[in-house]
């Protein structure tokens, strides 16, 4: 399988209530702009779990996508897809929130929960392979845009929970996705899946995050935060240390990192904009109404 474009953990953390502005922020902070030439096919995949209002914090958020959709068209790579698969419901019924979005940008869109597809093998025992739209064939640069949240069984869903669940095709797994054994070791699941699919960019948005409990019925709560990173376990691994956890508390990123897969020590990553003190106080403020520190002395 392919490497990341850029094999460092960087990551950048940024607070602006306009959630836009904050993702601008935390892409130029990381040169996110060098990942990206005239060459690579683009596939942005969004969290489109369920059909909900974005500001429910269940999805991302129409206006940030087109954020992101223009930050890579500045770019002008040969080609830009839009690419996901609902877990939840049909992905068409959430299509209907974005496809305005889509439309004026005017770039393509998969539903990856449609062929053609291949088979790929995983380094999993149920299921040990899985169908990937062929667009996995074709891409370069794999760009993972979500909200942060509590999860009810992953315990967090950041960037690389995100691209696990939206890939597989339902037609395959079932609505939800779970006809085919995913959920029986679901973190198992989510580090088989990061192996085959390497995500260049990571942008998990806490504009609004979930709380309480998650992918789909929590609390959203607005910290104006957002993180983006050329690793996405260096990226899930601080979205994790908001909500109070870390990496030993989430069974995928402690095997992920155990493994080598990505950067989970933050003494390691290369870290810019709020430091992670503060953000983590910040979150906490904003979320549970108390400044609360996971390395805090």
């Amino acid at each position: 399988m392919r490497q990341r474009k850029r094999n460092r953990p960087d990551v950048a953390i940024c607070q602006n209530s306009v959630e836009s502005e904050a993702i601008l922020e935390s892409l130029a902070l990381i040169r996110a702009h060098e990942i990206i030439s005239e060459d690579d096919v683009v596939v942005i995949t969004p969290n489109w779990v369920k059909d909900k209002e974005p500001g429910t914090g269940v999805v991302t958020g129409d206006e940030s996508l087109r954020t992101v959709i223009n930050f890579i068209k500045a770019r002008n790579p040969k080609r830009i897809v839009v690419a996901t698969g609902s877990g939840g419901v049909q992905t068409k019924q959430v299509l209907e929130r974005f496809k305005h979005v889509i439309s004026q940008e005017g770039v393509e869109f998969i539903d990856l929960n449609e062929g053609p597809f291949v088979r790929v093998g995983l380094n999993h025992k149920l299921p040990d392979s899985t169908l990937l739209n062929k667009i996995f064939e074709e891409m370069t640069v794999l760009v993972s845009f979500t909200q942060l949240k509590l999860h009810e069984e992953a315990t967090v869903s950041g960037a690389v929970k995100n691209i696990a669940l939206s890939w597989p095709p339902s037609s395959e797994h079932g609505t939800p996705k779970k006809d085919t054994g995913i959920h029986d070791d679901l973190h198992g699941f989510i580090r088989a899946m990061s192996e085959i699919l390497p995500i260049d960019l990571s942008i998990v948005s806490a504009n609004p995050a979930m709380i309480g409990t998650g992918p789909s019925k929590g609390i959203p709560r607005h910290t104006g935060i957002v993180i983006s990173g050329t690793d996405p376990y260096s990226v899930d691994t601080i979205g994790a240390r908001l909500l109070g956890f870390k990496p030993q508390a989430v069974r995928y990123l402690y095997e992920s990192g155990l493994k080598g897969l990505g950067e989970t020590d933050i003494l390691k990553m290369n870290m810019y904009g709020i430091p992670i003190i503060q953000a983590e106080k910040e979150f906490s403020l904003k979320c549970y109404g108390e400044a609360i520190s996971v390395d805090a002395d």
